[in-house]
């Protein structure tokens, strides 16, 4: 049986540059599905990389109890106070509280590519900011002055939106504000941000407190110690989360989103790919009754007919699986887009094609081959021998 199908998949394999157009078919359809497959889900895994690595886990946030989120968060000045005070928060060398108390807007700012205005989130920072987020780097310019209406930009939305150099002049919210440098923090969702002292955002906003708090504790170990003393004071009513666990929580929806329009695009790219190989394996089953019918004749088993034209299905199914992996990786891997946040706001990040994300293409490939050529391989050792050749 083993020789009969080797030799059967080799005259298979033989033929294939006659049937060149019919097997073009099923390679180009499942490379389209794999590539479109592949590159959306990619943006899922780039965008929940991008809000997985915002974040340390000896770092929490600190948000009014309730609060989904920073944007619909609201902390007084009294309650930074009672957490800067808190048992487990990490001091300086100058025993100030490691806290940053933060404030949450979004402006309005024009894309590069379309001109359009679209949503930047601006976060107003405390002056413990690098030593609370040491990631944050200048790379242009100088970092923006307390008690002066400058800001950074994050790279990110640097690549995004217009008028983010240093030394420009931006007009937010009523106010004119200079940028003074560009930021980097390892690739994370602040590079999408604007930062600016907490203080002058908020006199620019007539508002009187803050969304959050951000903290450096004295370790990890010391997240309980921390959270309980907040939570359980009659004074305050908070909620406290590890850093990487609540924007973890904030690009959930989204990610989910991006993941089920993916496969369900992919889907319906899929059954159209799969009836095309059926049609194609249907063809190649006729171009070759003939051969079959006089291979059986000889004693060819029908088994190895049907294993040989399953394999046909599978390795051109392979091969444009194979294709379609490889153009998603050659035109998407590490391609920059944005798109909206957690706070209703643009996030920059990068769209990242891996290898496990490749494989479930090639798995949708090989399923699809399977689907394709079932059911045409089920005719050809079914053939009648003698129908067969009467009919030829």
């Amino acid at each position: 049986m083993f020789k009969q199908l080797i030799a059967l998949t080799s005259m298979g394999v033989q033929t294939l540059p006659q049937r060149a157009g019919s097997s073009s078919v099923i390679v180009i359809g499942i490379a389209g599905v794999v590539a479109v497959l592949v590159s959306v889900l990619a943006m899922a895994t780039g965008f929940r990389h991008t809000m997985a690595d915002s974040g340390r886990p000896d770092r929490v946030i600190v948000l009014r109890g309730g609060s989904d989120a920073e944007l619909n968060s609201n902390l007084t000045r009294s309650d930074i106070d009672t957490i800067a005070n808190a048992p487990g928060l990490g001091k300086d060398a100058d025993g100030k509280a490691l806290l940053s108390p933060e404030i949450i807007t979004v402006v309005n700012l024009p894309k590069i590519d379309t001109g359009d205005d679209s949503n930047v989130t601006m976060r107003g920072v405390g002056l413990q900011l690098q030593k609370v987020r040491p990631e944050v780097k200048i790379v242009a310019g100088r970092m923006f002055h307390p008690a002066v209406r400058e800001l950074i930009a994050g790279v990110g939305a640097a690549k995004q939106f217009r008028g983010l150099t240093p030394g420009s002049v931006l007009h937010l919210r009523n106010v004119d504000w200079t940028v003074t440098g560009l930021f980097t923090t390892n690739g994370d969702v602040h590079e999408s941000e604007l930062l600016a002292d907490v203080d002058t955002v908020a006199s620019s906003l007539e508002r009187n407190g803050y969304s959050s708090a951000v903290g450096l504790l004295t370790g990890a170990g010391e997240f309980a110690t921390f959270k309980d003393a907040l939570t359980t004071d009659p004074q305050l009513k908070v909620d406290v989360e590890r850093e990487p666990e609540y924007y973890a929580a904030q690009a959930k929806q989204l990610t989910q989103i991006i993941t089920v329009v993916g496969n369900t695009v992919a889907l319906i790219m899929a059954i159209g790919a799969m009836f095309g190989a059926l049609n194609s394996m249907y063809a190649a089953v006729d171009a070759r009754t003939l051969e079959i019918a006089t291979l059986r004749a000889i004693g060819f088993g029908a088994l190895p007919v049907l294993l040989s034209v399953m394999i046909e299905a599978l390795a051109l199914s392979l091969l444009g699986g194979l294709l379609g992996a490889a153009l998603a990786w050659w035109f998407f891997n590490g391609h920059t887009v944005a798109t909206l946040g957690g706070a209703f706001a643009q996030i920059v990040f990068q769209v990242t094609v891996t290898t496990s994300l490749m494989a479930t293409g090639l798995y949708w490939a090989c399923a699809i081959g399977v689907l394709g050529g079932l059911f045409p391989a089920v005719r050809s050792a079914r053939l009648p021998v003698a129908e067969a050749l009467r009919a030829t």
